[in-house]
């Protein structure tokens, strides 16, 4: 039975902590924004992009891509080269909760569809992806959300209770998956109050 009163916050970090789109990147390769949407959907797709979350390795992927798109060799690399500035920054309020969450004392943990190279490479850029009790990312552990197992072994590995926790993530599949396994969960979308949304769980912070 679901807990009323969960006691543990799990996020998810793109675009709930980190802002992360291609077109940050992109928009600065193509003058041509209808071409730019074209790549982004038929060459670069989020489909071949969730592989590599997956733990398919970036040289792999891009070979894959620049074999049936030769003409488009340089940006598709681009998307491994420069794959930092797909991230434009933090979502700052989303963050000093965070904080504060961590200064009161409150369990955190996180659960991500991320590259594991990319995840580092983030943690190195944005200390706070260190600070968690703990991580599960899923390039290191061939798994995605909204998969039960990845959300499972969250649980099983860090000895949670799913009742006990709420899970906050950008998509709605995502959130739909977590719920399927006993959490609560919160679908986040700006310009929501997250600490508002929290204390209705009784989380304050």
């Amino acid at each position: 039975m679901v807990a009323q009163n969960p006691t543990t916050v799990v996020f998810d970090v793109g675009n709930v902590l980190l802002r992360w789109d291609p077109r940050n990147l992109y928009r600065q390769i193509f003058a041509d924004e209808a071409e730019m949407e074209w790549f982004l959907s038929d060459v670069c797709t989020p489909h071949w992009n969730i592989e590599q979350d997956r733990g398919r390795d970036w040289d792999e992927a891009v070979a894959l891509l620049t074999k049936d798109f030769p003409a488009y060799e340089s940006p598709i690399r681009a998307f491994h080269q420069r794959w930092e500035e797909t991230v434009s920054g933090t979502i700052e309020v989303n963050v000093e909760l965070l904080g504060r969450l961590r200064g009161a004392g409150i369990p955190n943990y996180c659960i991500t569809n991320f590259s594991g190279p990319k995840f580092q490479i983030s943690q190195a850029r944005y200390p706070f992806l260190a600070g968690f009790d703990g991580i599960i990312v899923s390039g290191d552990e061939q798994l995605l959300k909204p998969e039960p197992e990845i959300y499972n072994l969250l649980l099983s590995r860090y000895g949670l209770e799913a009742g006990d926790c709420v899970f906050v993530d950008d998509s709605k599949a995502n959130v739909e998956g977590a719920r399927a396994v006993g959490m609560h969960a919160i679908h986040f979308v700006e310009p929501m109050d997250l600490a508002a949304e929290l204390r209705g769980y009784g989380i304050k912070a």
